[in-house]
């Protein structure tokens, strides 16, 4: 009762704001005291349009806000207070909460433990820890952080404090455990045990360190590709827009040409016409003078004086022109619009094929591992793309369907035009479109094909090594006949002992480095897989060699 009384004391010398002892104590005019510093800083944090201040504990509302006075007699008492050893009560953030760990010899309201001691298996506040820093036997306990635990180093069957750790079992036990049922049993001190422990714990810790270094590492190292990525993509960005407003400007300075020139020509060809317009005009005024004279001769009664004037009029000027003038079809910049036309027509035929490619390059960037490849036909489909084949590249002799997905080896020369792309000595042909990223495409054969790729730059003339497929370094090439398959490169042949089928399948993996070629039935076979560097995009080959021979780019969509 004593103490309660005493920290009932100690409360009337505390801040209510701080709940502190009291510093320069102040008093309103309602009677309470306060820290100035306390009550000061309450009346300047309150709402900003207030006209008036109010008291923290009573709510006396003071208009304007009173000007404070030091408590002198509250002050003496204070300093007096803090000379003889009276400490103020402790604030409430002291006392222990529900998740707190209390002390346990405090009485009434328990205060917030500091330590607690494995030996006394008992929580202490500050002040009544104070013995175990001074007696001689307490100062040999093993202090730790408050805990609430500490019950669960007593053995629930003997009531007795677990010193002993039974390996055979995995538990902390006490002594009577040991002569009972853990008799026979691999046990140690716990604080053994703990050394044991700590010494695993401390190597996993060591691999744990190290596992996080390499992970700051990786993720360094992905922060960097991080803005390595945004700087390429900022570049290419800031580029692309530069090149295609050259090409809108280009444009629009062809657009302008053009107009310009029409307008020119156009105003050219109306001043002739106007011209000799005017001039018939001037021509038809004449006649109609002319013509008007006549019939007023054709009409005069005197003899005499028709014959007098007829020389005079009979004789008709010879006319500059001809009698008929001679004009064009009504076509005269129509032709123009044609040939812009046909311009419109080409570049969006190279959009359309190079946007392919700029779009496919653009999806296939890729930073971290490559995925695995595709395992089924369907996977494999979801990488199929559409290829035509570019008659320009076809050899004379190879006739291209109406799709330019089918090609047949022919005894007679196509009438194609002679363009510096096409093949002339092999009977070739190659994709329209070039080949970047993961690509998938199938082709039905029949007869003697090579199936291949190859760079665009393959030369179209010449030698056997220069610009046959799989005989040089620019071009891979599976040659499928009905007696056995045969994969080719830079002139290096390699036979494949692997079930024949109508239809061959091509996986190309640009960016990996990847070519893989499979027998098509019911089931995928793998007829060969190249692993390489690929330096250009690539485009897809026909060789159709051996006449009536066929090949045909399967539609997969």
């Amino acid at each position: 009762m004593a103490q309660r009384g005493n920290q009932l004391d100690q409360e009337k010398f505390c801040c209510s704001i701080c709940l502190d002892l009291l510093k320069e104590p102040v008093t309103t005019s309602c009677g309470h005291s306060y820290c100035k510093k306390c009550i000061k800083r309450h009346w300047d944090t309150e709402d900003k349009k207030r006209v008036y201040s109010s008291c923290p504990q009573c709510r006396q509302v003071f208009i304007p806000r009173p000007v404070l006075r030091k408590n002198t007699m509250l002050a003496d008492l204070v300093e007096e207070l803090k000379k003889t050893g009276l400490q103020a009560a402790p604030a409430d953030h002291c006392y222990a909460g529900p998740q707190d760990v209390a002390c346990d010899v405090c009485t009434g309201r328990k205060l917030k433990a500091c330590k607690s001691c494995l030996q006394c298996l008992a929580s202490y506040c500050e002040k009544h820890l104070q013995p175990h820093f001074e007696a001689p036997p307490l100062k040999k306990h093993k202090l730790v952080e408050p805990s609430k635990k500490l019950q669960e180093n007593i053995c629930s069957r003997h009531d007795e404090v677990m010193k002993i750790f039974c390996r055979s079992d995995q538990q902390s036990i006490c002594n009577l455990c040991l002569m009972d049922e853990h008799k026979g049993h691999d046990t140690v001190s716990v604080a053994a045990e703990r050394s044991e422990k700590q010494r695993e714990l401390e190597v996993s810790r060591q691999n744990i360190q190290q596992r996080i270094k390499y992970r700051e590492k990786d993720v360094k190292l992905l922060q960097h590709q991080v803005e390595d990525i945004n700087g390429s993509a900022d570049k290419t960005v800031w580029h692309s827009e530069k090149i295609i407003t050259e090409l809108i400007r280009l444009m629009e300075k062809r657009r302008s040409d053009v107009k310009q020139q029409v307008r020119s020509q156009q105003q050219t060809e109306v001043s002739r016409v106007r011209e000799l317009q005017e001039k018939l005009e001037q021509e038809i005024t004449e006649l109609k003078r002319k013509d008007a004279k006549m019939k007023k001769l054709s009409q005069t009664q005197d003899h005499n004086q028709f014959l007098h004037d007829y020389p005079s009029l009979s004789s008709l000027s010879k006319s500059t022109h001809s009698s008929s003038i001679k004009i064009r079809p009504l076509r005269f910049f129509e032709d123009v619009t044609a040939a812009v036309s046909e311009v419109r027509d080409k570049l969006q035929d190279v959009l359309r094929e190079k946007w392919t490619n700029i779009s496919q390059t653009v999806t296939e960037v890729d930073v971290l591992l490559p995925k695995p490849e595709p395992k089924t036909r369907a996977e494999f489909l979801k990488y199929s793309c559409d290829i035509t084949l570019d008659q320009n590249t076809a050899h004379t002799r190879l006739l291209l369907s109406d799709g330019n997905r089918e090609v047949t080896a022919m005894r007679e020369h196509q009438s194609y035009s002679r363009p510096p792309d096409r093949f002339t000595d092999y009977k070739q042909v190659l994709s329209k479109e070039s080949l970047m990223g993961r690509c998938y495409w199938e082709v039905e054969w029949r007869g003697g094909v090579h199936v291949a790729v190859a760079y665009k730059n393959i030369s179209r003339a010449g030698s056997l090594n220069k610009c046959l497929f799989g005989y040089n370094d620019k071009s891979w090439a599976l040659d499928c006949s009905n007696n056995s398959y045969n994969f080719m490169n830079n002139n290096v042949k390699t036979r494949v002992s692997r079930p024949r089928s109508s239809r061959v399948g091509v996986y190309l993996d640009h960016r990996a480095g990847i070519l893989c070629f499979y027998s098509i039935s019911k089931t995928m076979t793998l007829l060969h897989r190249v692993q390489t560097t690929f330096t250009q995009p690539l485009h897809a080959g026909l060789r159709v060699y051996g006449f009536g021979s066929t090949a045909e780019l399967c539609k997969l969509k």
